[in-house]
């Protein structure tokens, strides 16, 4: 008997093909089918048997095996003592859940249990794949890897925009022209990695784009398959080192979460999915985000160099001109007077704080703003009084030597007695101080796990810390750094409240690192700052115009000292503030559209088509005498819009015009940035 499971949500519908003894067929995954459009019969009857093939047809299942006649990649890779590593399907059952399906599946002959979970969300147009496995056999049952969803993609797939980096350059956009060879991204840095972003999107013919993530902080596989019949087949995953999950009798593992959507608006309709499914994974204190507060870090003001006077009137400075929260980064813990020591070591430096942090803290909120507090929660350095009580905390492989980066080593997270001690040490300040925000740091890879692979324990050994911090005290907000941006991903999301994009805040570099971003990761959760001119990071110069402009396209922040900045500066950076926050709502609660326009215009678009932010950015000079056109292609053409600049007088203008001709644009210089608000007139 064959049977079809549909879903649907108001952009994209998804149908399976299930029959009782085996995996269900995927027969349709695209943008939103006409209710009576469904299959017609069984799929196999529509595939005569080609030359040289098996009599049994195998197409694309939600869980394809690996050793009987599935000749793609595989959903499972597992054996017992080299036995039972052939896997098909024999039984299928469906439970209905809200928005969605759990197909439990049944290999009776490798004595494997495999529950597959597929909800499509009305409201996002996101489809959620994950999958658990179960050995049911008496021995152990060793995993190489087991995907968190297969996804198929139509045959007119035919580009994959996926994201590489590093440090300091996040979201470099690398495109690849589908074809016959099998395209792989794999990241096995421990953790989301700044070169390895785990998700991409991929563009079709007419203007239809998919796109996936991973809801994964670690280690991570992405590939996409040709099939014999014209499609792609789409597979995400966690990656396994060898020897990591090896389940006993009875014991099970589930995967990741894999986040996929499809829009017939292009890239900028798979971001549009991404966001509102980002949004709804965020935890915020009181159950709903508050006005995203204007944000100074001390970082790349102060370093390591702390002196309380100092803080105090940096913290007076800030307020003056419409701070909102005060960070206090790196170097104020015991004996922290640069990267080599005392990571672990989580009470105040006795020298710099004689009196601990609770002055510093209770000015800053005296002056009005909230205190945030840096740390490090997952690294130890050898010089340090928790690695001189506890080496065995690191991570580490006998007999191998002690791998360093920034001078520090991984604690294991896997270890309850780790995650106790940080847990009372943070929590000491915390219940002490009025400490409102952590920034969450991890500042190097893993490039040891433990004498038996720890990778996969060491995320969620991570997220169970952050969950126990988040339910502990579940007013204090949460940012998730990693170098910047190497720690990324909707796994995270869901514990965390921002995310730090990257160490690199010059603004030009800023550009497309935020482009990057915005099409997996909303506004609101985007650290973006005004950083020092020349910029730390790349010795460049932009004006204060820029920097500012650029900044506001994410959640507003400060890095530098606002103590030295001359008074036109200190000027234009106020005026900045209280421009980010009359539009931060239009920014941070609404849609992005990302686009380019000719001559080497970007912009970005932040609300609805009936109100509208848009920032228009400009690197290089012009090249054509006459300012182009601006055309934007989500504004309602038989509607009256009052179009608003800071350069231009106030005018008016109908959708149509705006969507098909464009909007006029002022001379803009190289590195310039401008803010066009558009509203119904």
């Amino acid at each position: 008997m064959t049977d079809y499971i549909r879903l649907d949500s108001v952009g994209c519908t998804a149908i399976w093909e299930t029959r009782p003894d085996e995996a269900p067929l995927w027969r349709y995954w695209g943008p939103r089918l006409a209710e009576d459009a469904m299959p017609a019969g069984q799929l196999r009857d529509t595939r005569p048997e080609p030359s040289f093939s098996l009599h049994f047809d195998q197409p694309l299942s939600v869980f394809p095996g690996v050793g009987l006649g599935w000749f793609g990649q595989t959903a499972l890779l597992a054996h017992r003592n080299g036995g039972d590593w052939a896997h098909a399907i024999t039984s299928c059952a469906v439970e209905p859940v809200s928005n969605g399906v759990v197909f439990h599946l049944t290999d009776e002959i490798a004595a494997l249990t495999i529950s597959i979970r597929a909800v499509l969300e009305p409201d996002t147009d996101v489809l959620t794949l994950s999958t658990s496995l179960r050995n049911d056999g008496d021995a152990p049952l060793d995993v190489q890897w087991l995907a968190a969803g297969n996804i198929p993609l139509p045959d007119d797939a035919q580009m994959v925009r996926s994201y590489g980096g590093r440090h300091n350059g996040e979201f470099v956009p690398i495109e690849d022209h589908l074809s016959r060879s099998l395209w792989r991204r794999e990241n096995r840095r421990g953790l989301t990695s700044h070169d390895c972003f785990p998700g991409a999107v991929v563009e079709c013919a007419g203007g239809v784009a998919y796109g996936a993530q991973l809801a994964w902080s670690g280690n991570h596989v992405q590939q996409i398959e040709w099939l014999d019949d014209g499609r792609w087949h789409w597979q995400m995953g966690e990656w396994l080192a060898p020897g990591e999950v090896r389940l006993g009798s009875g014991e099970a593992i589930s995967t990741p979460e894999l986040l996929a959507t499809c829009s017939g608006e292009g890239a900028n309709g798979v971001a549009w999915a991404f966001h509102r499914a980002i949004r709804k994974r965020i935890g915020w204190p009181g159950g709903r985000m508050k006005p995203r507060p204007v944000h100074l870090n001390t970082w790349e003001g102060f370093y390591f160099d702390h002196d309380l006077d100092a803080l105090k009137e940096l913290a007076a400075a800030a307020a003056a001109i419409g701070v909102e929260r005060f960070v206090l980064d790196d170097g104020w813990f015991q004996g922290r007077n640069d990267d080599s020591s005392s990571l672990g070591d989580w009470w105040p430096d006795a020298d710099k704080y004689p009196d601990g942090l609770e002055p510093l803290a209770s000015h800053v909120v005296g002056l009005g703003m909230e205190f945030g507090l840096w740390v490090e929660p997952e690294m130890v350095n050898p010089e340090s009084e928790l690695f001189r009580a506890h080496p065995d905390w690191a991570m580490q492989i006998a007999g191998r030597p002690l791998l360093a980066a920034r001078n520090q080593l991984v604690l294991d997270m896997g270890r309850q007695d780790v995650r106790d001690y940080l847990f009372e040490q943070i929590s000491a300040l915390l219940r002490a101080l009025p400490i409102s925000y952590l920034k969450w740091d991890h500042n190097r890879d893993l490039a040891h796990a433990g004498n038996s692979p720890r990778y996969r324990e060491q995320v969620l050994g991570a997220y169970a810390l952050f969950q126990r911090f988040r339910e502990a005290f579940p007013d204090v907000e949460i940012e998730a750094c990693a170098g910047g941006g190497g720690r990324i991903d909707a796994g995270i999301a869901a514990h965390t409240h921002r995310f730090w994009t990257s160490d690199n805040i010059d603004a030009v570099s800023r550009v497309s690192i935020q482009r990057g971003y915005l099409q997996f990761m909303p506004p609101e959760l985007m650290g973006s700052h005004v950083g020092a001119s020349p910029a730390h990071s790349t010795g460049r110069s932009q004006s204060m115009r820029f920097r500012s402009g650029v900044a506001r396209a994410g959640h507003y922040g400060i890095e530098l000292d606002l103590r030295k900045l001359g008074e036109k500066d200190l000027a234009r950076l106020s005026a900045g503030i209280t421009a980010y926050k009359q539009s931060r709502d239009l920014v941070h609660n609404g849609r992005c559209w990302r686009g380019e326009g000719a001559d080497g215009i970007s912009w970005l678009a932040f609300g609805d088509p009936s109100d509208l932010m848009i920032q228009i950015i400009r690197i290089s000079p012009q090249t054509l005498r006459f300012a182009p056109q601006l055309r934007l292609p989500m504004l309602l053409d038989d509607r009256l819009y009052t179009i608003e600049t800071e350069r231009q007088p106030t005018t008016t203008q109908y959708g149509g015009w705006l969507t098909k001709s464009g909007l006029t644009l002022p001379p803009m210089k190289g590195e310039d940035v401008l803010w066009v608000h558009l509203s119904l007139a």
